[in-house]
């Protein structure tokens, strides 16, 4: 069958690269022997390793839905719109299906689905799924829409923090996502972090964006290090007057390293102005700069890039499963395998490991998973069956 390939290489690269992150974030969760009882981002517990450990994987959720907004935008190119926002629909509920089937089940091995977990996988579906009704408005009116959402929904967070985040299960998940518990059935409750309506404001900018990339290259780079370097320089002068963007402050601490981290310490439930401008920032000029790159290493990153949902649900299934070995090679029993502390079983409050276990289980993780994503990127890249554009 002849390979067929349009794709654009410093996306998959940029994706594969927060793709990889993610993997570390999540080991973290299930490994590290202080996840389970402190936050890696409290200043007043944290090392500076730590918070970074935690801090570089803000780059992410914003990095790859912005891009999934940039993709949309290719796609549509060879596509009418009404078979785009057909695709976008169709894709955005198969995705909401699969997070609280597959998904809700790598996370927490619970096969009675106690907790249900409204994340990023269901946050990116509804994302789609409003994209794909936008798509019918002119392109300034998207534009304007992200833009306005993103710049001005904090203001909304008074309002939030008046009521100390008791906002009720409409608003929390269109707005403020505070790790918020709802009971519908007895035993059966649903788990709100990730609210999709600032997300989606992301991804209609990420879309808004995908025109850039139908400009030549030296037009194109020009875009993308202009707008990067704005992004960079706004969040610095914004975060620096320190009363409008984020609802989270910053202050001087005991040294300047502190200090630092406090600054960059910015909210990512739901993603403030500052939270976009830091993350998106940088990633622009990223694209800007790798479009022409090629060598090894970047070749095994596109492969995590290219299949980049294949690989969330591997990545979590083969964490969960390693838990699960750490579980019992740790001398824990079966009445152990729930925890009141936490929704994932075999998850025990006592187990794990520091940074260096993390960081050596997370190594291992991606090369377990390259081979796996490296095959089924080449049968996706050499097939055409309908099913494979919904993994």
């Amino acid at each position: 069958m002849k390979e067929t390939s349009n794709r654009i290489s410093s996306i998959d690269l940029l994706r594969g690269l927060v793709m990889m992150l993610m993997a570390l974030d999540h080991v973290r969760d299930f490994f590290h022997i202080g996840s389970m009882h402190n936050d890696p981002l409290d200043l007043q517990t944290t090392t500076p390793l730590l918070f970074f450990t935690r801090w570089v994987t803000h780059f992410c959720a914003p990095v790859f839905i912005f891009l999934a907004g940039t993709s949309a935008y290719i796609f549509g190119q060879k596509k009418t719109k009404k078979q785009l926002s057909i695709f976008l629909l169709t894709r955005g509920l198969w995705l909401i299906v699969i997070e609280f089937t597959v998904i809700v089940l790598g996370w927490s091995f619970d096969p009675f689905y106690h907790t249900f977990v409204f994340q990023v996988i269901a946050a990116i579906g509804m994302c789609l799924i409003i994209l794909g009704l936008m798509i019918w408005l002119p392109y300034l009116i998207i534009l304007s829409t992200g833009i306005l959402i993103t710049c001005f929904h904090n203001f909304i967070d008074q309002f939030e923090i008046a009521r100390n985040g008791n906002v009720g299960f409409v608003w929390d998940i269109l707005h403020h996502g505070g790790f918020n518990r709802y009971e519908f059935l007895p035993n059966h409750s649903i788990l709100i972090i990730y609210p999709f309506v600032p997300w989606a404001a992301l991804m209609m900018l990420g879309y808004c964006a995908g025109k850039i990339f139908t400009f030549e290259f030296a037009q194109r780079k020009k875009w993308l290090l202009s707008l990067g370097i704005a992004m960079i320089a706004l969040f610095v002068s914004i975060r620096l007057i320190n009363s409008f963007g984020d609802s989270h402050h910053w202050s001087l601490q005991n040294n300047f390293m502190l200090s630092l981290l406090s600054f960059i310490d910015v909210s990512k439930y739901p993603p403030s102005l500052l939270f976009v401008l830091m993350t998106i920032g940088p990633a622009l000029i990223f694209l800007a700069l790798a479009e022409h790159i090629q060598n090894k290493f970047s070749a095994i990153v596109e492969v995590f890039g290219r299949v980049p949902f294949f690989y969330y649900i591997a990545h979590i299934y083969l964490i969960h499963l390693l838990t699960v070995i750490l579980f019992f090679v740790s001398g824990h029993q079966f009445s152990e395998i729930q925890s009141d502390q936490s929704m994932f079983l075999f998850r025990a409050p006592d187990m794990g490991f520091g940074l260096a276990g993390v960081y050596t289980i997370w190594i291992f993780v991606l090369i377990v998973l390259y081979p796996v994503c490296k095959k089924f990127s080449q049968y996706k890249r050499t097939h055409q069956s309908w099913w494979l554009k919904y993994l």
